[in-house]
């Protein structure tokens, strides 16, 4: 088995050719109604072969969201297995956003669905949650490294209940979300350009100048469009990280189906808006 580059080199050079910009694959019920889809296999398949024909060939990243396509049992699984696949042949990286958090062999089994090259599923990066404790997730990063594969760990996410959890002072002062940040910079200690092991960090939430998002690693970062920030809050919000940042667009790009041309067109508007947020800085 060829072993890829590593993750992180790999979206570098990506982001650097493409511009960072990461859309979301999420066919939700809402969204394939107003495609005027129906809400079965069809559509999904309909829906999820569109966005990648219209996009793949052009952005860094696709992001697809398994519970929308898991919704349907096995079919709807192998549509995500050939989204996969397509959206790798066109040139775009795939994060799969599933989220996955567990203990030991079933970590174990998370990562090797995702994370291994023989996987119909393998993906070049995956959604972790660490709460239940960062060393859970050893398994993923172990499957991760081996595989030139990454992971994007949740830090400081952008729904509003995550604060409860990621704000949360430990006993040594720290916060929990800036004790993920911390664990992941040691994951990219000495990696160039830039390690694998990534955190989602919401683009919604303001001055971060207390945390340290310096972690060498990428900043997923979700909030942009139906969420309410915008490319032109990157800056302030990630500092002078920024350069790092994978900023996620879905519902944005999306709710302009099912026209190609015209989810090609959104999709080159948040890329310019952030090329422009970027060069400001």
């Amino acid at each position: 088995m060829t072993v890829l580059e590593p993750f992180g080199a790999r979206l570098r050079r990506a982001m650097d050719e493409r511009g960072p910009l990461c859309v979301g694959i999420d066919p939700h019920a809402s969204l394939l109604a107003e495609w005027g889809l129906n809400d079965d296999v069809a559509g999904l398949e309909r829906f999820s072969r569109t966005v990648v024909e219209a996009v793949a060939d052009r952005v860094a990243v696709l992001k697809p969201q398994s519970a929308f396509f898991e919704r349907f049992g096995s079919r709807g699984v192998a549509v995500l297995e050939t989204s996969v696949e397509q959206a790798r042949a066109a040139g775009a990286l795939v994060v799969m956003d599933a989220k996955r958090g567990d203990i030991g062999s079933t970590m174990a089994a998370y990562a090797e669905s995702f994370l291994h090259r023989d996987s119909p599923l393998f993906s070049d990066a995956l959604t972790v949650s660490p709460y239940l404790g960062y060393g859970s997730l050893g398994p993923a990063v172990d499957m991760a490294r081996e595989n030139g594969a990454g992971l994007f760990v949740l830090a400081l996410t952008s729904n509003p209940e995550g604060g409860e959890v990621q704000h949360a002072v430990r006993a040594d002062g720290r916060s929990v979300g800036a004790t993920m940040l911390a664990h992941l910079a040691a994951e990219n200690a000495g990696e160039a350009p830039l390690g694998s092991f990534g955190a989602v960090v919401g683009a919604t939430l303001g001055d971060l100048s207390s945390y340290d998002l310096g972690i060498n690693g990428p900043l997923l970062a979700p909030g942009i469009g139906a969420q309410g920030a915008t490319p032109a809050d990157l800056p302030r919000v990630f500092g002078d990280t920024v350069r790092n940042v994978v900023p996620n667009v879905s519902r944005g790009v999306l709710r302009h189906g099912p026209d190609p041309v015209a989810l090609w067109t959104a999709a080159d508007r948040f890329a310019e808006e952030i090329r422009t947020a970027l060069a400001a800085t």
